[in-house]
């Protein structure tokens, strides 16, 4: 049987430094929006990333099953790909030491990119829902994991509990951080920023959904209650602080599997914790046209476990902010500043934190506070 100790062991723990130089990473995502207000035009993404391509210093470093370019490397290392579907444009910049460096270059790049999208009637938004997510082709990426995601996040059509929209990922978007942090410190990481969730809530909302207007912040509502939801360890706010790496493992291997890779194909399953996953002698899986296949487990899947709390030690031995929603051009850094002052100063943090007396009962209250600050009325 698989160990998984080892496994996250291997995975997870041994990938974080002991004494990390603060680096910055981050990853903005942004609706391509057709100014009209019809559905925005794959083509012109399309050729968008093909006049990408052609500037001083890209190469593409991934196509599409069609041969369409849709991950372009820079010299610098930053990347520039499309997220889910052909609607969404994410930038995923090389780590930094500051966020100077960054957003000069995010700046270089936007510029390029919308003066060959408004000549096109599309342009980017600093908005965490693409407005004309009703009117788009929101089909994936036509590359298996892309495919894979999709159809896994059709199996909630019809589920109590569970909204309608299981085409979401392809039309919300995120502003992200990660930072190097040690092995000492790392649980202090999570559990003080776990405790402000609703502060950021509060803060950085800017995903409306016209379905949802009594909602400022849809972006985390729609991964919360989809299938990535279904295993409540799996997404969201961590329900308990944690002292040990034992216990922080404990909680993960409570969240979700959902899919494997065998000989190079996406083959997806209805979530199953990590822990129940590996002590089956054989388990059911959909292929990518919906034939059910049978697999064993193997030790090699666990390279697979990704799961969606908005505070989550990577593979890379980072910690990665994922709450907060793309925000307008004007103030796209404001929560990467947000999040590294807090970090760069997470005693005091912690002090905070240890005073404010409605925080410290977090099992009870954190949740009934983040979904407050998700509605307008809070945020008048």
């Amino acid at each position: 049987m698989t160990s998984l100790g080892n496994c996250f062991e291997e995975h997870y723990f041994a990938n974080i430094k002991e004494k990390p130089e603060l680096f910055i990473g981050v990853e903005l995502e942004y609706p391509i929006v057709n100014i009209s207000g019809k559905a925005t035009s794959i083509q012109v993404a399309t050729d968008m990333m093909r006049h990408i391509s052609n500037q001083n210093g890209f190469t593409i470093v991934k196509r599409d099953d069609r041969g369409n370019p849709i991950e372009l490397q820079h010299e610098s290392g930053d990347l520039i790909l499309f997220e889910v579907t052909y609607n969404t444009l994410e930038f995923a910049f090389a780590k930094a030491k500051n966020i100077g460096s960054v957003e000069e270059r995010h700046k270089e790049y936007l510029e390029n990119i919308q003066y060959y999208l408004r000549q096109n009637g599309h342009e980017l938004q600093g908005l965490g829902i693409n407005p004309n997510w009703e009117n788009n082709d929101n089909r994936p990426v036509d590359t298996g994991r892309y495919r894979m995601l999709m159809n896994y996040l059709k199996l909630g059509e019809g589920k109590p509990n569970m909204h309608p929209y299981t085409g979401y990922a392809g039309f919300i978007c995120g502003n992200q951080v990660q930072f190097d942090v040690s092995r000492k410190s790392f649980l202090r990481v999570i559990n003080a920023f776990n405790k402000i969730e609703a502060a950021k809530a509060f803060l950085f909302a800017n995903s409306p959904f016209d379905h949802m207007d009594d909602m400022a912040l849809t972006r985390d509502y729609f991964w919360e209650y989809s299938m990535h939801g279904l295993l409540k360890n799996n997404v969201g706010i961590y329900s308990e602080e944690f002292q040990t790496e034992a216990e922080y493992r404990q909680y993960q291997e409570e969240s979700a599997m959902f899919y494997v890779i065998r000989d190079n194909c996406y083959y997806y399953f209805k979530p199953i914790t990590v822990k129940s996953f590996f002590e089956q002698e054989k388990f059911a899986a959909y292929s990518e046209t919906g034939e059910i296949c049978y697999f064993v487990p193997k030790a090699d899947d666990f390279k697979n476990h990704r799961s969606y709390h908005y505070q989550e030690l990577t593979k890379r031995g980072t910690i990665e902010f994922r709450s907060t929603c793309t925000q307008p051009f004007e103030t796209t850094f404001a929560p990467i500043a947000f999040h590294l002052g807090l970090l760069a100063n997470l005693v005091k943090l912690e002090e905070i934190l240890e005073c404010t007396e409605f925080l410290k009962n977090l099992a009870e209250i954190i949740r009934s506070y983040v979904d407050n600050f998700r509605e307008k009325n809070f945020l008048i």
